[in-house]
């Protein structure tokens, strides 16, 4: 990418005649001004400028919300900006982040932008961790899309066991049914086991109608609907009748010893201290495990106390597992998801 500074001066200036310098010192209040920059960006041939400016532009007026404070242009291939030089810079490392993006197969658009531009004022570069590919399925690119995600799937990839703990949406069960399919795929295990504990609704599995399967289905259906969006859904029924895929309650699990396993354990919230310990003294040779939970969502009855909990204070500090926590920045689903979080966590501090 070509970068063209046109003008560093407080006042407009001929690019092709250089200042002259006054004898006239400045005063100091118009030294106290500071010198806007105009920078010139032109963007390779290479980039499709439809895809990365956006259907009508959409991404250039996105861009303009980002920053009310500079003055922005767009001709053909060509983009100029000016204004305060700090925000100029961010503009132009914005830029320089999408651009990498792009080329890495990224879609560009008004929630990538929002999400780089959150990246940038954190000082963290958007393409390492928006551009980490975890699986590509059907056309499409599971990766994580927060600082916070991509250091959930880096301690996933690193560690024996992760806990994943966080508010609704930012990814905790989606992103570990991902790095279960890609370590299937790359023969790291020879089966995903997912699990829940089935008390979401208070219910006992024997007083709900119908044969197991349909028994267990409610308390499952989320891992399911994650799984059909990464395995082709016609070859799952097979995967679970040869017994690459299970999924089952977590009282199913006790007695057993799982290896070679990628297993998953969600709405971990919901596990009592003994289940807790139940499913991981389940741990065999050559497994992972994945726990996930959000502690402001417990259904548990009475005092009980959640297992998710209990185990923060029982197994914080042990060599290759890891406590990752995820918070409202990391939510990905509808904005008005992370408001919410937010002002439940504020209602909740102040109780």
């Amino acid at each position: 990418m070509q970068r063209i500074i046109l003008n560093t001066s407080s006042h407009p200036t001929n690019s092709e005649t250089p200042e002259t310098e006054s004898s006239d010192r400045a005063t100091p209040a118009a030294d106290a001004v500071a010198a806007d920059d105009t920078v010139r960006l032109v963007i390779p041939d290479s980039i499709d400028l439809v895809e990365f400016f956006g259907p009508g532009e959409s991404n250039v007026r996105k861009l303009e919300r980002v920053f009310p404070s500079l003055d922005l242009h767009v001709r053909a291939n060509q983009v100029q900006v000016s204004g305060d030089p700090t925000e100029v810079a961010r503009f132009v490392s914005l830029i320089g982040e999408l651009k990498k993006l792009h080329g890495s197969g990224h879609r560009i658009d008004e929630e990538t932008i929002d999400r780089v531009s959150s990246f940038s004022t954190e000082g963290k570069a958007a393409s390492a961790v928006l551009g980490t590919n975890i699986l590509s399925t059907r056309g499409k690119s599971i990766r994580p899309k927060t600082m916070g995600q991509h250091d959930y799937v880096k301690a996933i990839r690193n560690h024996t066991i992760t806990f994943g703990i966080g508010p609704a949406g930012t990814g905790k069960t989606y992103l570990a049914m991902a790095m279960a399919v890609n370590a299937l795929q790359h023969k790291e295990v020879s089966r995903i086991i997912l699990t829940r504990p089935a008390v979401e609704a208070g219910e006992r599995l024997g007083f709900l109608p119908g044969t197991l399967n349909e028994k267990i289905d409610p308390y499952v259906r989320p891992l399911y609907d994650a799984l059909h969006d990464m395995v082709d859904p016609e070859s799952i029924p097979m995967l679970i009748e040869t017994g690459t895929i299970e999924v089952a309650p977590l009282a199913y699990m006790r007695g057993r010893t799982l290896n070679d396993a990628f297993i998953i354990l969600d709405e971990a919230q919901n596990t009592t201290g003994e289940q807790m310990k139940m499913f991981l003294t389940r741990l065999g040779f050559g497994s992972r495990m994945v726990v996930t939970g959000d502690v402001s969502q417990i259904d548990l009855p009475g005092n009980t106390r959640s297992g998710l909990k209990v185990v923060q204070e029982i197994l914080d500090g042990i060599d290759d597992l890891q406590f990752c926590y995820l918070g409202s920045k990391d939510v990905v689903r509808h904005s008005l998801v992370t408001k919410i979080v937010d002002a439940y966590d504020l209602w909740g501090a102040a109780k």
